[in-house]
């Protein structure tokens, strides 16, 4: 079953520049890792504000999803990208979405 993943990411104010860097680093690693590509949107109208950053990713099935993120939380590579995220990073969320029907 494929699964659609969305983060949800607020960025401080005048963190965009490296936000941007730092996202080049976090795909070159994420690849390595088995991540499929991402869909990066920012919100331009609605309920969010303009400094979000929506990702998007569709998953072969909720096991590989899995898989991805337990390699991830062991590369020490990954959790330095994360330390360095957090002065840039406000807030993040994630959604898991199933086909409907």
């Amino acid at each position: 079953m494929v699964v659609v993943e969305r983060m949800i990411q607020e960025i401080n104010a005048n963190k965009l520049a490296d936000l941007e860097e730092l996202d080049k680093r976090y795909t070159t690693i994420e690849e390595g890792l088995g991540f499929p590509p991402k869909k990066r949107f920012w919100s331009m109208a609605g309920a969010l504000d303009f400094n979000t950053l929506v990702i998007e990713r569709e998953w072969p099935s909720l096991a590989a999803l899995e898989a991805a993120y337990e390699k991830s939380l062991a590369s020490p590579d990954i959790q330095a990208l994360y330390a360095e995220g957090m002065a840039i990073i406000k807030s993040s969320r994630m959604e898991l979405y199933m086909p409907a029907g």
